[in-house]
């Protein structure tokens, strides 16, 4: 089993991949974007190009204009507004999402007290997702693993419990999912689920609960059961123990680094390896 630690495994691992990818970054004007830039740029990562129109409007469909020419691999935000780059990506003639895909929030967080880095989805954009869009999730988590070199990703389909019931109908569809996985249907991986956040990622607290499973409590992917309970475990990670993370959009043509405002150079700059690792 692959297992990538920490940022910086992954940002060797793109180093050694030998790919000089291009990176179109949208008003590129705070000091956290440039910094990050700057990082980039020294340490010989990618090419980057920042765009500036008369207006945001035209700032973020001259960035999506370019990602569908072919002249850049990533997209990232800069200062600009979310809703005014996310308009120019779901534009039904001229955006990024292709027919049949759905956009959803992939989170990548070093945690000190796991061994290896963790993904997560949704924690951003899909509020409740239904079972289609949690398959394409599962599928676009296992896509990603498998390009940062986790050759079997296990997969976590979190739940507060190892049941679901009537309150909660989406448990019903893990099973249809961990089957997808055994057919194959993800590349090679393990699925299990459900199970709480403990059990996914520590075969002592499955221990404790008398349960087996095939991840042995060390999980690559949790995938959340909607928004709320992912947005705040995401924030939790950063507060209370101090995370790294990054964060991009999957489904899109090409990754989407998305950061927010209050992102550090460090954030961002985790995100820009993260887009590259992902390609």
């Amino acid at each position: 089993m692959n297992t990538i630690k920490n940022f910086e495994d992954l940002y060797q691992r793109v180093v050694c991949s030998g790919r000089h990818a291009r990176i179109a970054v949208a008003n590129a004007k705070d000091e956290a974007t440039q910094e990050a830039i700057r990082l980039i740029k020294d340490h010989q990562l990618a090419d980057v190009v920042c765009i500036e129109e008369s207006t945001p409007e035209a700032t973020a469909s001259q960035a999506v204009a370019l990602i569908r020419r072919g002249e850049a691999d990533v997209l990232m935000k800069g200062l600009i507004g979310t809703d005014q780059l996310l308009r120019a990506i779901l534009n039904k003639e001229n955006g990024l999402l292709p027919p049949g895909n759905i956009m959803t929030h992939m989170a990548l967080a070093e945690v000190p007290t796991y061994h290896k880095l963790l993904l997560m989805t949704d924690v951003a954009v899909i509020p409740y997702p239904t079972h289609e869009q949690r398959i394409q999730q599962v599928r676009y988590a296992a896509d990603i693993c498998h390009k940062m070199g986790i050759s079997e990703p296990r997969i976590a389909l979190l739940h507060c419990a190892e049941h679901g019931g009537k309150q909660f109908p989406f448990v019903d569809g893990y099973a249809d999912i961990i089957q997808q996985g055994k057919d194959g249907e993800f590349g090679p991986c393990r699925i299990d689920g459900p199970m709480d956040l403990k059990c996914a990622c520590s075969l002592e607290a499955l221990q404790a609960k008398g349960l087996q499973s095939s991840l042995e409590g060390e999980a690559d992917v949790l995938v959340l059961p909607d928004i709320e309970a992912g947005n705040t475990l995401y924030k939790a990670l950063t507060f209370f123990v101090d995370s790294k993370t990054a964060g991009i959009l999957s489904g899109t043509q090409c990754p989407v680094v998305l950061p927010s405002r209050g992102d550090t150079p460090e954030t961002k700059f985790n995100s820009m390896i993260f887009a590259l690792a992902s390609l």
